[in-house]
């Protein structure tokens, strides 16, 4: 843990900043008594610096971070448009590491700010943090990559993807490498299929600005879920430092492509209408405030993924995120094959056994075939659970942890950033042409009726 860092985040005025890392560096500070903090606020709000510090304030209270954690903040603004050189060199003038630079702003103004900042150049030693998406298409990624490998090396940037969150990839990596249970087992020997799914109750909630550009699809399965699978069927790394993990799941990436070479077999996308979440009825997408109906925007999406490589090939990797949907589930599906022979006498279903990761709350179950209670002879469905610890820290609190530490391990590697485009590419191309159709659900359902069950 390095004692004392400066942290500068851009977009200080924004709504990441208040509601997620704010309260994520009030948490960190909570657990961590021995850090301190160097906080720079910078946006083009004409703010002072009091009014940033009640900003800090109250974003600490929402963790239970009171005035003493506060007074452990050396709070500072300043005004600033950072698509400007000189603006810039204006936010870190005096500055020296160690220093981060969180980009809190939309992708467009980060990819101008580094631009900008290859001009101006950083101090030795900075980190740079960047919410994804991390450019808009493979190119595009290539490109921010290239003008960042121009002025700082790659172990000191983050592109952070919060689902790479500590304590939900150990609870995975735990689980998968160390029981012989289970490690000898995972791969297409045995493995059938393997389902990733993030449903969400949770509507537009506002965001049209960024969600009716990018939809579910890029908003959540290009970064977020194709991390997960990475994690899920990366080889064993022999460390898990930043250069043995971060290799293996760039590797898995690498081999990933779209089921049978079919994005039109392989995707299906769907839009949510009018209807009722829980006690609270729910408008149409295309009636929130900032929607254009235009664009076909997806508010579900659903893809299917191979692993071309010698462990998963043949093996289905279904991803599917949505909105507006009623009893979501956030799990990872393990559907095993059945038994190749089940002795005569027995009775019953014999289907494979299921292994599922819950995320939040982390939770892990086993569904396996076991004798029945008033027959022996006929199988009956158990299952196992487990609770897995949630760590003490969230998953925006862990990110940041990692980047005041400068331990980019959980960050996208810069090449990974680039595979998640292509791999999702053919998938953007049918959909644009028009050759995927898009479906409409009732807001508070399951989806369409006819898509079937991945849970």
């Amino acid at each position: 843990m390095t004692d004392e860092t400066t942290l500068v985040i851009f977009g200080a005025s924004g709504d990441l900043t208040s509601r997620l890392l704010l309260p994520a560096l009030g948490q960190l500070l909570l657990q961590e008594p021995g850090r301190t903090v160097r906080l720079v606020g910078a946006s083009v709000a004409d703010w002072s610096d009091d009014e940033w510090r009640k900003v800090v304030r109250a974003a600490f209270r929402t963790v239970g971070a009171g005035e003493a954690i506060v007074r452990r903040v050396d709070a500072e603004y300043v005004k600033a448009d950072i698509t400007r050189a000189a603006d810039l060199k204006a936010v870190l003038k005096g500055r020296s590491a160690p220093l981060a630079l969180y980009f809190a702003v939309p992708p467009a103004i980060a990819q101008a700010a580094c631009e900008a900042l290859a001009t101006t150049g950083v101090p030795a030693g900075t980190v740079l943090a960047l919410e994804k998406p991390f450019g808009s298409d493979e190119a595009s990624a290539h490109a921010l990559n290239q003008t960042l490998a121009g002025f700082v090396p790659e172990s000191q940037v983050f592109r952070v993807d919060h689902f790479l969150g500590r304590s939900t990839t150990l609870n995975l990596l735990g689980a998968r490498f160390a029981n012989r249970v289970i490690e000898p087992v995972w791969s297409a020997e045995h493995i059938e299929s393997v389902s990733i799914v993030y449903d969400e109750a949770l509507t537009l909630e506002g965001r049209a600005g960024y969600y009716d550009k990018a939809g579910a699809f890029v908003d959540m399965i290009q970064s977020h879920l194709l991390q997960v699978l990475a994690v899920l069927a990366m080889e064993q790394p022999a460390t898990l430092d930043e250069v043995d993990f971060r290799a293996a799941t760039s590797a898995v990436l690498r081999a990933t492509e779209v089921w049978d070479d079919n994005p039109v077999h392989s995707s299906r996308r769907a839009r949510y209408t009018a209807g009722r979440i829980g006690d609270r009825d729910v408008p149409s997408y295309v009636d929130e405030p900032g929607v254009d109906p235009s664009r076909q925007t997806e508010t579900l999406a659903r893809a299917t993924f191979e692993v071309r490589n010698a462990r998963w090939t043949g093996v289905p990797f279904t991803l599917q995120s949505g909105k507006a949907l009623g009893s979501p589930a956030t799990e990872i599906v393990a559907r095993f094959r059945p038994v190749r022979h089940l002795p005569t006498g027995l009775t019953g279903p014999a289907e494979g056994a299921v292994l599922r990761f819950s995320l939040g709350p982390d939770r892990m179950s086993l569904e396996l075939n076991v004798n029945g209670g008033e027959d022996p002879f006929v199988l009956e469905r158990a299952t196992l659970t487990a609770e897995l610890g949630e760590g003490a820290l969230k998953a925006y609190a862990e990110v940041l942890s990692c980047v005041l530490d400068g331990d980019p391990v959980l960050s996208v590697r810069g090449d990974a950033a680039e595979q998640c485009w292509r791999i999702i590419q053919p998938i953007l191309d049918a959909w644009r042409r028009g050759d995927v159709p898009l479906e409409d659900y009732p807001a508070g359902s399951q989806g369409p009726a006819d898509w079937p069950a991945l849970h």
